[in-house]
């Protein structure tokens, strides 16, 4: 069997290969593109062969490849590959060697989950509908912006079918003008696009009992449900904890501690940024439905700022999600659950009046 460390670029792959029966060493340079070398490469290795790589983007086809001419794909932590080498030099052929040699060695720091090739496309739903509906209110920010210039604060109002009929009727300059006309045009053509991808998104949601119970949740809907699903994986697995969680999310405060002196700053925004963004807009709605977190907000929000306080719903939500999906529960039993002999995971009186109720509408979420 071959063992090949591979140093991935858009444009072409180093790779270090070693058979392990006859002691042969290979070191190419594989062209990407119209270039055939990668076929002849790896058609040209037994079935069963193990590739590593670091973490990298673009690389779907490479898979794919791979798993066409039976190779197994080893996909390992780039930070943790490059702690284990302890020269400073540096550059692609030495790249795929150590690679090569932790993998010889059984010392290759794999990722230990992996979303299949399926769940990955299901991401690029989350994301498409994303990009779609920030550039949707950037053109409603344009749009206000144009009225605003004729004296028209209209603000949520201006959507509406009086709005609308409003803000065609107003009195523009030529390039003014044009430049409303399009931008109308442009959001009906947005909010088709983003309707249905939101009809996509539920019926993905639906499919999926993960997502369908963090639904359960004041706050939670089906964008936040889905890509927590997609984005943590078998969360018992994963993580030991809840602060595991908290910290691959980044909502855990960066720390430069040394001896007695004990220093926190702001929270590290490690790990996904789409999936922190998605739970603290979920935040916002969240705590308008439970009446424990709406008062740690406003507490916060006072003694500090509403940005401060977001993030600690956030958190606290990931916290939710995290023993939601390890226990199993629904929001009404999480609420009786207690994470010790004296706080509860979900704590106070009003909780539990909540928890003998369906969440209310105010408390639903489209995200």
């Amino acid at each position: 069997m071959w063992i090949i460390g591979c140093d991935f670029h858009p444009s072409g792959q180093q790779v270090y290969a070693v058979n392990q029966e006859g002691g042969e060493v290979v070191e190419q340079w594989l062209q990407h593109g119209e270039s055939e070398e990668v076929d002849k490469f790896y058609s040209s290795l037994p079935p069963g062969s193990e590739v590593g790589v670091e973490t990298s983007g673009n690389m779907r086809w490479f898979e794919r490849k791979l798993a066409q001419y039976g190779h197994k794909l080893r996909i390992g932590d780039a930070a943790k590959i490059r702690g284990k080498d302890t020269r400073k030099q540096k550059h692609d052929r030495r790249d795929a060697e150590h690679i090569c040699q932790l993998m010889l060695k059984d010392d290759f720091p794999e990722l230990e989950w992996v979303p299949t090739l399926e769940e990955r496309d299901l991401r690029q739903l989350l994301l498409h509908r994303h990009k779609l509906v920030r550039m949707r209110a950037q053109v409603k920010n344009q749009l206000q912006h144009i009225a605003l210039n004729q004296g028209r604060q209209k603000k949520w109002q201006l959507w509406t079918k009086t709005g609308q009929e409003l803000l065609r009727k107003l009195e523009l300059e030529p390039w003014t003008a044009r430049r409303r006309d399009d931008l109308l045009k442009l959001l009906e053509s947005l909010n088709g696009y983003c309707e249905g991808l939101d009809a996509a998104v539920e019926q993905a949601a639906q499919q999926r009992a993960e997502a369908r119970l963090l639904r359960t949740h004041p706050g939670i809907g089906p964008v936040i449900s889905l890509a927590a699903v997609l984005t943590l994986g078998n969360v018992g697995e994963r993580f030991e904890t809840s602060r595991k969680l908290v910290s691959y999310l980044g909502l855990n405060p960066a720390e430069d501690s040394s001896g007695k002196r004990r220093r926190l700053g702001s929270i590290s925004k490690q790990g996904s940024s789409f999936m922190r963004l998605l739970l603290i807009q979920g935040a916002q709605t969240a705590v308008r439905g439970d009446a424990e977190l709406a008062r740690q907000y406003r507490r916060l929000a006072v003694k500090k700022n509403k940005g401060i306080a977001k993030v600690m719903v956030a958190r606290k939500l990931a916290v939710r999600v995290f023993w939601m999906l390890k226990t199993n529960k629904t929001y009404p039993e999480l609420v009786r659950m207690r994470g010790s002999s004296s706080h509860p995971v979900v704590a106070g009186k009003e909780t539990d009046a909540l928890s003998e109720r369906p969440a209310s509408s105010s408390g639903r979420s489209r995200i």
